[in-house]
């Protein structure tokens, strides 16, 4: 068996749609099944070139440039290494500072790094940007400025699963 777990969801992998359609078994055949699974070791010669770069970058340290706004249109950008965790916490107000006075607590853009040294000058570097022009970055990618993190940790459901 092949699994391929996607980086937001390595605590629960089984809520990836991922998690469930790239388990393979070693002879070919497709199971959708993951209590069937006979093996959960990463096979290299299965998955596609690019499947298998990212998944090897999966299971590398990530950090993440990002940008939080307010419902007014304030900016707040910052770096981690734990995005998730990190988001959370901004929109639970438990960031002190300027992102919990202005109520930036939505997430509207971020970029992922393999270093945290690039993540680092990607955060400098976007301070030293002009309002319009990190305005048009978040555009260029989220027109609507809509909150990326809405649903994560949200509870996926397939189709055939119950919901009771």
């Amino acid at each position: 068996m092949i699994v391929y777990y996607a980086p937001s969801t390595r605590r629960h992998p089984e809520r990836s749609a991922a998690f469930l359609l790239l388990i393979t078994s070693l002879n070919g055949a497709e199971s959708k099944d993951p209590e069937k699974a006979e093996c959960t070791r990463l096979h290299q010669g299965v998955l596609p070139a690019s499947a298998r770069e990212e998944t090897r970058e999966s299971l590398e340290k990530r950090y993440h440039t990002y940008i939080m706004a307010s419902r007014t249109g304030t900016i707040y950008i910052g770096v981690t290494g734990a995005i998730e965790e990190r988001v959370r916490q901004h929109k639970e107000g438990k960031v002190d500072g300027f992102s919990k006075k202005y109520k930036c607590d939505r997430l509207v853009y971020y970029e992922v790094y393999g270093e945290a040294s690039r993540a680092i000058g990607r955060e400098k570097q976007l301070k030293g940007w002009r309002r319009s022009k990190k305005v048009a970055l978040i555009e260029s990618l989220n027109p609507r400025w809509k909150d990326l993190a809405e649903r994560w940790g949200a509870e996926m459901r397939f189709r055939g699963q119950s919901i009771r």
